[in-house]
């Protein structure tokens, strides 16, 4: 059974476009799944069929400034003028809207890249409503980060949040093919080694990768990863919280693992419990869409709600 749901985005202007999918059979949980930049919840199909046939009910949405929402409501690339926590509180309210029609089940979140670091934010506010977490393609703090920030502030502040300066997706995400460089003929190849996953990638109608990004979506976007950085982040997120974290580590975004045990670290520093960490060894960006791997991946997720249903 699927539902499609629509609901208010916390930044006021935006229509949120949400499915949820039932599986046949009595549901043992829930899996809130939350994609990425620029891409949308349909590329996670093949990882939504696996959770439901595990007897778990799936929640997706496709976030403001993409895929079905930002062809609904006109606004690629245009997240709004409600802060860096404007998905985090968008999927909050479906996480509350699901548990409205099933409620009751244990509640889990999954998050990919945008959505591992939109997870880190949920759960240093929300985390006591969830049963676990897992943080797939894990993303540690851009080189620079700090400076970024002073930089698309005064940017904004000059130019206005709706405005777009075309450079700053390179100046932003440019340093993730310094390991690849040769490679490059699409611009996202740091995704993944399979040429036909860049070219679906690169051709997918709903995806707002290649559109332009308005100058305040990108501040929104490096803001809301300075926020869940560190120890004083972790501190915020439930101590008994369990959290998987996994990742390639010939991922940029987890500057190859080393970025991705980063985060385990901090949270173990402060006191949590149970984290585990896995990464993929040779493998970039989308664990979750590389042939090989796939179905390891699902099973990973699907072993660590198991064993925390209770």
């Amino acid at each position: 059974m699927l539902h499609e749901l629509q609901f208010l985005s916390y930044n006021k202007r935006d229509t949120v476009q949400a499915w949820v999918y039932v599986p046949a059979d009595r549901p043992t949980g829930i899996v809130q799944l939350i994609h990425g930049f620029g891409e949308h919840s349909r590329r996670y199909l093949h990882m939504i069929v696996a959770f439901m046939d595990a007897g778990y009910i799936v929640a997706a949405d496709d976030h403001v400034g993409h895929g079905a929402t930002a062809i609904l409501n006109n606004t690629w690339g245009d997240w709004g003028d409600g802060g860096p926590h404007t998905m985090m509180e968008d999927e909050h309210t479906l996480h509350d809207l699901v548990c409205d029609m099933y409620p009751d089940l244990p509640y889990f979140i999954f998050g990919h890249s945008m959505g591992s670091m939109i997870a880190r934010d949920y759960i240093a506010k929300y985390g006591d409503e969830l049963a676990g977490v897992t943080l797939c393609g894990t993303v540690a703090p851009f080189p620079g980060q700090k400076e970024l920030i002073k930089d698309l502030e005064a940017l904004v502040a000059k130019e206005g949040r709706q405005s777009v300066d075309a450079s700053l997706g390179g100046k932003v995400m440019g340093w993730m093919f310094d390991r690849i460089a040769e490679e490059v003929k699409l611009g996202n190849e740091w995704i993944c080694h399979d040429p036909f996953v860049q070219r679906d990638h690169a051709a997918d109608p709903f995806d707002a990768f290649t559109k332009p990004t308005t100058n305040g979506a990108w501040l929104d976007f490096i803001q809301m990863n300075d926020f869940i950085t560190g120890k004083e982040w972790a501190e915020k997120v439930p101590a008994d919280l369990p959290i998987l974290n996994i990742a390639g580590d010939q991922d940029p975004c987890g500057q190859y693992g080393a970025g991705v045990y980063q985060v385990s670290n901090d949270l173990i520093d402060t006191g949590h419990t149970d984290v585990q960490t896995k990464l993929y060894s040779g493998y970039r960006h989308e664990i979750h869409n590389y042939g090989d791997i796939k179905e390891d991946v699902e099973e990973t997720i699907i072993d660590f709600m198991d064993w925390h249903l209770e």
